[in-house]
Formats: structure tokens, sequence, C-alpha cells
């Protein structure tokens, strides 16, 4: 058994991470958020449809471009886990999105403040994913026929996310936001960007705290989702959770250019749900087969399927539209 599990984790990258480079990334990233909060972002405004393809491009050529920085540290092997687990990540993403619109839009949360909001969710998903990544990794290494498990939650989410409709969320239903409105007196009034308000010489919460609560809920089951699938790609610690690190940090960004663009994706859930198959498949089969296909098809299945997927959608989208109005066309 030790020498079955040596010989599958030499499938995939391994190197030591000393505190002093792991210190300099968290301070890289601390450093993107901060200056994206008090510079780019540091009044209250609503973002525009350029401004945030503007800021997507910048956010996915920053992540992009870490990954000659993990070659040049590692190689060609860690660099390709890196570039597939970022890729997968980031395509996961866009569902979070998506449940995003649907929350601000419950809540009522004027365009303006949404950015705030979203900084601390980012800020939170980022503590919940390294939690879930270092344990996830921890149970690997410790019991691993935990891969059974994670590929068959990567085969169950393939099929729910590939065959629902929409996204069916619920904030006044979510078990977090009423124990946290029980024990925590709240108001309804917004006052600004502010999670907490002083009203009657009684500090409340405002709805902006309701939000915030029921994005990083949303977040935990994500992560459900794209931990186990980003650990099919790649056990070492470094690469899983700077893939995930990058591909949150721009999801602000795309959620102002795509959170109101749903249904032109008709196609996105079915080419996630491909993806989350291909890599449960994947982890199964390097468990009870001892076989490991090669970083780069992993990259291909990825880029390949959302091309294609993405592809369809905006195709079908503009065959509706013609339809719809024969003379326009």
């Amino acid at each position: 058994m030790i020498v079955a599990a040596t010989e599958r984790a030499g499938n995939f990258a391994s190197f030591d991470v000393r505190p002093w480079q792991w210190a300099a990334f968290l301070t890289l990233i601390v450093v993107l958020l901060v200056a994206d909060l008090l510079l780019v972002h540091r009044d209250a405004h609503v973002i525009t449809f350029k401004e945030a393809a503007i800021e997507s491009a910048i956010w996915i050529s920053i992540g992009v471009a870490f990954t000659g920085v993990v070659f040049a540290w590692h190689g060609a092997q860690p660099a390709g886990e890196y570039i597939s687990g970022f890729l997968l990540e980031k395509s996961l993403s866009i569902d979070n999105v998506f449940v995003w619109a649907v929350i601000f839009n419950y809540f009522a949360v004027p365009a303006r403040y949404q950015f705030r909001t979203l900084f601390w969710g980012i800020f939170g998903a980022l503590v919940l994913r390294a939690i879930f990544i270092f344990a996830g990794i921890a149970l690997i290494e410790r019991f691993e026929a935990v891969l059974v498990i994670f590929g068959l939650v990567l085969l169950y989410s393939a099929w729910k996310i590939a065959f629902h409709d929409e996204q069916e969320v619920h904030p006044e239903s979510n078990p977090v936001l009423r124990l946290v409105r029980k024990v925590l007196p709240s108001t309804t009034e917004y006052d600004g960007q502010k999670l907490f308000t002083i009203e009657n010489g009684k500090r409340l919460a405002t709805p902006l705290f309701a939000v915030l609560i029921i994005v990083e809920t949303t977040d935990v089951v994500f992560a459900v989702d794209s931990v186990p699938a980003v650990l099919a790609v790649s056990h070492e610690q470094f690469i899983v959770f700077s893939s995930n690190a990058f591909a949150i940090l721009g999801l602000r960004s795309l959620y102002f250019l795509l959170g109101g663009m749903q249904d032109k994706f008709r196609y996105l859930n079915v080419g996630l749900g491909a993806i989350l198959a291909f890599v449960g498949t994947k982890m199964l089969a390097g468990y009870f087969l001892g076989w490991h296909p090669p970083t780069w098809l992993s990259l291909v299945v990825i880029v390949v399927v959302l091309t294609v997927t993405i592809t369809a959608s905006l195709l079908a989208d503009k065959r509706d539209d013609a339809q719809a109005d024969p003379a326009g066309a």
C-alpha cells in the first residue's frame, strides 16, 4: 500500500515551499486586494461594463502570468498543473457569479455598494478555501481512499450542475442567516457601505451584513465541488491554493461583467458538468486503475469544453434573436 501510494503521488508535482516564500505569496495577495479596494475602488460607485471588462482582463492576465513564475521556479509539470487548476477554478466560479446576482437582487442591494460587499466576501472565501485545501490534501496523504469519495462527489456534482434548469437560491431559508438574525440585532435600512450602523444608540447589523453571510455560506457549498476538482489535477498545496487564490481574486470584476448575462450562456452548465465528470473520472481511474492522464490532457479538455459550450451558447442566443426579429436580422 505504501509503495502504491508513493507511485501515485509521483504522478503529481511535489516541491518544498519555505515559510518565507509562503509569506511572500500571501503578502502579494493582500497587496493586490488592498490596492484594489483603496486605490481602484476607494469611492462607492456603479461599476460600468467597460470598467468591469478592463479589470477582468487585468485579473485574468495576472493569474495566467503566474504560470510563468511557477515554470521558472519548478519547471513545466508544476506550471501545467497550476494553469489547469486556475482555468478549472475560474470556470467553476462562474456559477458563483450568477448566484451572487440572485442574492443581490433579492436584498435589493444598490449597485454602488455591491463591490465593497464582494471584497469582504472574497476575503472570507480565500480563508475558507485555504482551510478546505489543506484539510483535503492532509486527508489524501493520510487516507488515500478519500479520493474515491471526492471522485463520487464530483460525479454527482457534474450531474447536478449539468441538468438543473436554474440556480435555486432561497436567501430567506438560509439557516446561518436565520441564526445570525436571532442573536444579532439587525436593521432593514442601508447605511452606505457599512456592515453595521448605530440607531438610537444601539449597534445594528445592516442588510449588507446579511448579504455577506449568504455569500460566504454559498461559497462553502461551491467549495465542496471546486476544491476536490482541483485536487484531481494537483496535490501540491502551493499550486492548489495559488490557483484558487488567483481565480477568486478576479471574481468581483467578473460579476459586474457577467452578472446579468446568465441567459446568454445556456449551455455553460452542461460544459461545467462535463468538466467535473472528467476530473471525477480521472480521480477514480487514478485510484482504482493507477492511470493518470497527463496534465496537458486536463488542460486541453477544460479549454475545449469551455470554448465549445460558450460558442454554442452565443450562437444559439444570436439565432433566437434573429428569429424573434426577422426584420432586424
